[in-house]
């Protein structure tokens, strides 16, 4: 059931609200696909060239053409092609090139989009026309364009390295002709996405954390700059990992704006009244992809008992209706936990935050069951309340799980967030080390069978816990992690290459203080047995910082186990992948941790 289901991502409502496009992944393959916005078949309207894949709530693949007669896509492979809605053959816009974000204009002769990740470009969609015309000043990133309602301007997200997007960015508004007139936002020491025109008028919605926390600001005539439209003590959207986020929608007539919360890592979806401020709370669960149109809004929407699912609401009543479906069916009868909200201190003594999974007793009868400390990739990031198979599956059998918010993870404010810069491999390894001992002390897990878990940057933590704290581990378990701060710095993927400028210190200077955080320096201190997994294809963490690792823990006299997965990258496209991966770390996690009897 785990492998065998598909993602879901971009949903977008047809200018008239009657139908939505969105993109399905499954096996890796992706398809366009237009279903009836009141529910019906869903008509698959582009394979070839096959769209870019996005995560759930992600995006930046699709537009619809004004006359909902046609939809523009980036292509996997590259390019931009425009399909009829209908379905049909595809043609090129533009033949070449890694590009992401296309959005149609209003009178729908032209598109935006982003290529290569930083050149904002605009190209004509009829065929034989002109040849595009870029508009941003060549910063180092950009992402997701959006045109004015008059069609004569384009805004636009960038930034400049060392700085990611969520340390520091601005929005810029060009001419969108190309004769250079141009204007940016980008308060000092603050973090901006989502710029979005309103589809009248001149006002311009975007997300800021200036205020420490990345609620909605509106910036336009006769609008007061120096607050946002809703400040709270809650985040609205998440960190810009890709293209296409849209944590936030229009109002076709710019009245309101509708909005998805993160309440400490559960979802909820919001309005607020553009002129007054006032805010109505309109459903629950995780929101994202959020598109409106006519009297419909379409977003994905998930949550921990709710398969992943594209939803349509009647914005006059805000009724549901599912159109489609991610997961297979039958997780509704498994009686999923929700998650409770834990705090707790850690050893310097700031508030940490987590999300604790449990049923009742583990496999013991009246013992605390083992318990996974799940840490998410990144480091900066947060699994929020969405449904995850990965995890019914463990607590299916009996796992408790607890989802760590080390300080660096989002959703609780900038200073959170921004509190792991320049501590990467010290304080994400306390604050996690604290859970685990947290965990025991409270019950959560049995203190003989706690084991961390994570991929990517959260496999990185896992593996200085196994260093650090070996007394508080019974095993681990990897997944494309990362080893090696310094072989990571120069082989990385563009986006990534000076991440670890922030989050550890700039080099060379910084050199010994990349040694000392990494893993494979330490390997000879892990005593727990480790299973390690990786793609042979993972651009962003190389796999042979897993192959280097697994080699020096052998020296040291670690059991390891090693296994490759030929053609996959950073994370699982293959449902036969996916089903490995969760027998292989059963099969360990049964061999190695619940074999022991107190």
């Amino acid at each position: 059931m785990v492998a065998a289901g598909r993602t879901l991502a971009d949903p977008r409502l047809s200018p008239d609200g009657e139908r939505v496009a969105m993109v399905s992944s499954a096996d890796g393959r992706s398809q366009v696909v237009v279903v009836p916005a009141g529910g019906g078949p869903e008509l698959v309207v582009a394979t070839d060239p096959a769209p870019r894949p996005a995560p759930s709530l992600g995006g930046g693949v699709l537009d619809w053409t004004p006359d909902g007669q046609r939809l523009v896509y980036a292509a996997a492979a590259g390019g931009l092609w425009v399909a009829p809605a209908s379905g049909g053959p595809a043609r090129p816009v533009v033949e070449r090139g890694s590009i992401a974000s296309p959005v149609v204009s209003p009178d729908g002769a032209r598109v935006a989009y982003v290529l290569d990740e930083r050149h904002v470009a605009v190209a004509s969609i009829a065929a034989g026309g002109p040849w595009p015309v870029r508009l941003s000043d060549a910063p180092d990133f950009a992402l997701d364009p959006s045109w004015s309602a008059d069609g004569g301007w384009v805004a636009w997200h960038e930034w400049d390295v060392p700085a990611m997007p969520w340390d520091e960015s601005r929005w810029v508004v060009a001419s969108a002709d190309g004769s250079g007139v141009r204007a940016s936002l980008a308060p000092d020491g603050a973090a901006l996405q989502q710029a979005r025109f309103a589809p009248t008028g001149a006002d311009l919605a975007y997300l800021c954390d200036a205020t420490g926390w990345l609620n909605l600001w509106v910036f336009g005539p006769g609008r007061d700059l120096e607050a946002p439209l809703v400040g709270e003590p809650f985040e609205h959207g998440d960190p810009p990992w890709g293209p296409g986020q849209r944590s936030f929608a229009w109002s076709p007539d710019g009245a309101a704006i509708a909005f998805a919360r993160n309440e400490r890592g559960f979802g909820r979806l919001c309005v607020v009244d553009v002129a007054s401020g006032s805010v109505r709370e309109v459903a629950t669960g995780v929101h994202g992809g959020l598109s409106w149109a006519a009297g419909r809004l379409a977003a994905v929407r998930s949550g921990a008992r709710t398969p992943t699912q594209v939803v349509v609401y009647d914005t006059a009543t805000w009724e549901r209706t599912t159109v489609a479906r991610g997961p297979v069916g039958g997780f509704e009868a498994a009686e999923l936990p929700e998650p409770e909200a834990v705090t707790w201190s850690a050893d310097d003594g700031a508030t940490l935050h987590g999300r604790l999974y449990r049923r009742g007793s583990g496999p013991d009868g009246g013992e605390p069951p083992p318990l996974l400390l799940w840490i998410h990739g990144g480091p900066t990031g947060q699994w929020p309340v969405t449904f995850n198979p990965r995890l019914a599956f463990f607590v299916d059998r009996g796992w408790a799980v607890l989802l760590v918010d080390h300080r660096g993870s989002t959703g609780h404010g900038r200073d959170y967030a921004q509190a792991l810069r320049g501590r990467w491999g010290v304080l994400d390894v306390a604050d996690a080390a604290s859970g685990l001992r947290v965990a025991a002390e409270r019950g959560w897990g049995h203190p003989r069978r706690l084991v961390p878990m994570g991929g990517s940057a959260g496999g990185f933590t896992v593996l200085n816990l196994l260093a650090h704290a070996p007394e508080r581990c019974a095993a681990g378990v990897v997944l494309y992690g990362v080893s090696d701060l310094l072989w990571l710095d120069e082989t990385t993927h563009r986006f990534e290459q000076h991440y670890c400028h922030r989050m550890v210190g700039p080099l060379p200077d910084a050199a010994d203080e990349y040694r000392r955080r990494s893993p494979v320096t330490v390997a000879d201190r892990v005593r727990s047995p480790v299973l390690l997994l990786h793609g042979t294809d993972d651009r962003v963490v190389p796999p042979d910082q897993t192959e280097r690792l697994a080699a020096r823990l052998r020296d040291g006299g670690t059991a390891v186990e090693v296994h490759w997965y030929e053609g996959e990258g950073h994370g699982w496209q293959r449902s036969e992948t996916v089903r490995d991966e969760l027998e292989r770390i059963e099969s360990f996690l049964r061999r190695h941790v619940l074999r022991w009897q107190p």
